[in-house]
């Protein structure tokens, strides 16, 4: 099943787009694919970079040397 999207483009960019045999749906289409297949990679890596900032520890390393060196 498909959708349609409609899109308004200046009248001069047809005309130059027209000078081309291209099939300017399927560029589109492709284009759209892409940018939603980086959006949802960025959302990725912003959902594993907030996972792993829960998971770090909050102690002072200064703290830690003290203790070591006391035992």
């Amino acid at each position: 099943m498909s959708s349609t999207l409609t899109i308004r483009i200046p009248t001069e960019l047809k005309k130059r787009m027209k000078k081309f045999h291209e099939r300017w749906s399927k560029v589109v289409r492709r284009l759209i694919e892409e940018r939603v297949e980086q959006l949802e990679l960025l959302k990725t890596i912003e959902e594993v970079e907030e996972r792993a900032g829960k998971r770090l520890l909050k102690v002072d390393s200064t703290t830690l040397i003290r203790e070591d060196r006391e035992r």
